[in-house]
Parts: structure tokens; C-alpha cells; sequence
């Protein structure tokens, strides 16, 4: 398949550590964890940062065919309450893409859901605070 729009200017190359069972391990025990993906600022569109951290989260979901996630998008308080919604869930989808375009995981496999700032995990009353805030977890469905 054809890459993403939104991962056009993304490599296949191999990453050089396989974190994939961290990963696994994490969300055993928490039932989540958050994936180290990076945006173009104020965009839904994949950095070529992301390449192996999508990487991981594909070989995770290949070593456990039955392992089902909810990716979520996430923001800070700052800005239109509708526009982070937006975002977030523009931000979610485009991982879930991804995943399904270029690494062919299943797509019933994956969900996706945006929640703008209403699920902060830290303070936004800084700005490493509000920074952290916009992530995207993997969730265990």
C-alpha cells in the first residue's frame, strides 16, 4: 500500500532497538502508554521523528495478534476548547492511518478518539506542563 498522506516522507527502516516489549509490558501493567510521536506544529501530519516509535508500535501489534488499541489524542488548555478537539482527534486518526496504510495492522484492531485538553495528565499551569499535555497515549481496548 501506498503511504499516508500524512506519512508520505516517512522511511521503512528498521529501528536500531526493538522497545516493542516495553511497550507491551507497559500496557499490560498500566493499560496504556504514551507513544513518542511528533506532529508538524498545529497539523495532524506525522514528523519523520515518528518513524520508529510507528515502527514499535506495529511490531508490538504484530508480536500480539490479539492485543486491541484505542489511540488517543491529547492536548493542553490553550487555545479553543473545539479547536484541540479537533486536533486531537485529527492527531488520532492520522496514527491510526498509519499503522493501518503503512505497517497493515488491522484496522479493527485499532480505535480512535480525540479529547482535547479534558484529560490533562499534567499541570497546565507551565510550559513543560502544557507541552506533556499534548501526547498520544495507546490505550488497552
Amino acid at each position: 500500500a501506498a503511504p499516508t498522506a500524512a506519512t508520505a516522507a516517512l522511511p521503512a527502516a528498521a529501528p536500531a532497538v526493538d522497545m516493542s516489549k516495553a511497550y507491551f509490558d507497559e500496557i499490560n501493567d498500566k493499560g496504556h502508554v504514551v507513544a513518542a510521536l511528533v506532529f508538524s506544529p498545529g497539523t495532524d501530519r506525522l514528523k519523520l521523528e515518528s518513524t520508529a516509535m510507528l515502527q514499535q508500535i506495529a511490531a508490538m501489534l504484530d508480536k500480539h495478534g490479539k492485543l486491541k488499541l484505542r489511540i488517543e489524542g491529547h492536548t493542553d488548555n490553550v487555545g479553543s476548547a473545539e479547536a484541540n478537539q479537533a486536533l486531537s482527534e485529527k492527531r488520532a486518526i492520522a496514527v491510526k492511518a498509519s499503522l493501518v496504510e503503512d505497517y497493515h495492522i488491522k484496522a479493527d484492531r485499532l480505535d480512535a478518539k480525540g479529547f482535547g485538553g479534558t484529560k490533562p495528565a499534567f499541570s497546565n499551569d507551565t510550559p513543560e506542563g502544557r507541552s506533556s499535555n499534548w501526547r498520544i497515549e495507546l490505550v488497552k481496548m
